[in-house]
């Protein structure tokens, strides 16, 4: 279930989200490689100040922690956005912990909830 404030509901499970992202423009399926972040429809990869993360979304598996994820909405600075999916704790992809980390802005927006 990820971390949110009262009446999300129908935010409640990675795929909805997903499809929350897909619906706000994020279309990318994003990859972080050694490279960078490389999004696969355009082929560029990006170093981690061209990108901003404009929300994430950390999910507990209730009762398996191989289920802990964080969904990240990013936006390029030619304008691709997308979203990254990475594992956290003991299965996380440290590629990607190393990039996230080295992202300068990160913004955490207060989810909206639908009505």
């Amino acid at each position: 279930m990820p971390h949110s404030k009262p009446g999300l509901d129908k935010m409640s499970t990675l795929t909805s989200l997903i499809e929350t992202a897909n619906n706000k423009g994020y279309k990318e399926n994003f990859m972080v490689q050694d490279d960078g972040l490389y999004a696969p429809t355009t082929e560029i990869h990006y170093l981690p100040n061209e990108v901003t993360i404009d929300n994430f979304y950390r999910f507990e598996g209730a009762s398996n922690p191989d289920d802990n994820a964080i969904l990240y909405f990013i936006e390029t600075h030619d304008g691709i956005k997308g979203t990254l999916v990475d594992s956290y704790g003991a299965g996380a992809d440290m590629l990607i912990t190393e990039f996230i980390k080295e992202v300068e802005e990160i913004h955490k927006k207060e989810a909206e909830s639908k009505k």
